[in-house]
């Protein structure tokens, strides 16, 4: 697969597949049935205080070009997949999935444009100009967009008929196998070599510091089980594909996001179970 073809995947995901799937776990998640104000804030305040704690080691590295592709590699999750398909196995439902993705989806994607947009390389300094291309950014992005059309919708109870379910659940499908195959198409290994050191920081960021720094706090608020678990797979599962996919679309080269990606997939297997098995031990799920 050359370059050419993997930047016009890149583009489909963009601006079609990851829209589209955002929309359907909003419009298909039942935020009544099971809304918790404080557990909401939560997950919107320790995602807020993510994207400025990897905004503060960020500012570590020589190379200040890597800023944005270094914070939204840190602190997006794979929520709206890993999520809901752990409590699915765990609990046999994923209805505390959907006030996670209420509480922190929208956030990951307004926080990754506007972080992308004035931690770009191009952008020297931040000033009106600066911050009005930004907030363009934030209102023109399909991925914002089809978040705000599924909350929207989901929110106002606005039927779902079986034949847009069907037609919305063929394109959302299409989202991830894309994302990864553009991902690994662009993956350069030489290059990820040399930004080797961010992208173990922002994996040690995203699958323990966060998890470590949070969960406590959700714990002491009384978060158990079906919960407690979301709120882990929100802090604590790998970076997802969709980091990559905006990054590209926005003029970056993608290979420390990629690299996070990798890392953090192969290393979420043995961190998530650990900290699964913490918190069997310790009677919380």
């Amino acid at each position: 697969m050359d370059q050419q073809l993997a930047d016009k995947l890149n583009s489909f995901v963009f601006k079609v597949g990851l829209p589209v799937m955002l929309y359907k776990d909003l419009v298909e998640s039942d935020f009544f049935a099971v809304w918790d104000l404080p557990f909401v804030l939560f997950c919107f305040f320790s995602t807020l205080l993510s994207v400025f704690i990897a905004g503060a080691v960020s500012r570590a590295f020589k190379d200040r070009s890597l800023g944005g592709e270094f914070i939204q590699a840190s602190y997006r999750s794979s929520i709206a997949l890993l999520g809901a398909a752990f409590l699915e196995n765990i609990y046999g439902n994923a209805g505390a999935a959907s006030l996670v993705i209420i509480g922190a989806v929208p956030l990951y994607n307004v926080a990754a444009v506007a972080v992308l947009s004035l931690a770009s390389s191009k952008q020297k300094g931040v000033d009106r100009a600066a911050l009005k291309k930004a907030l363009k950014g934030i209102v023109t992005n399909p991925i914002i967009l089809g978040v705000v059309i599924g909350m929207v919708w989901a929110l106002l109870r606005i039927p779902f008929p079986f034949i847009l379910q069907k037609t919305v659940g063929s394109v959302s499908a299409t989202a991830t196998p894309l994302g990864l195959m553009a991902l690994g198409a662009s993956f350069d290994w030489k290059k990820a070599l040399g930004s080797w050191k961010p992208a173990v920081t922002a994996t040690v960021l995203k699958l323990v510091v966060f998890v470590a720094v949070f969960l406590p706090i959700v714990i002491a608020m009384g978060a158990r089980n079906d919960k407690l678990v979301a709120a882990l797979a929100m802090l604590g599962s790998p970076t997802t594909v969709s980091c990559f996919v905006m990054a590209r679309s926005m003029g970056y080269e993608g290979t420390l996001t990629s690299s996070t990606v990798m890392l953090t997939t192969f290393f979420s297997a043995f961190t998530l179970t650990l900290w699964l098995y913490l918190f069997r031990t310790l009677g919380l799920i």
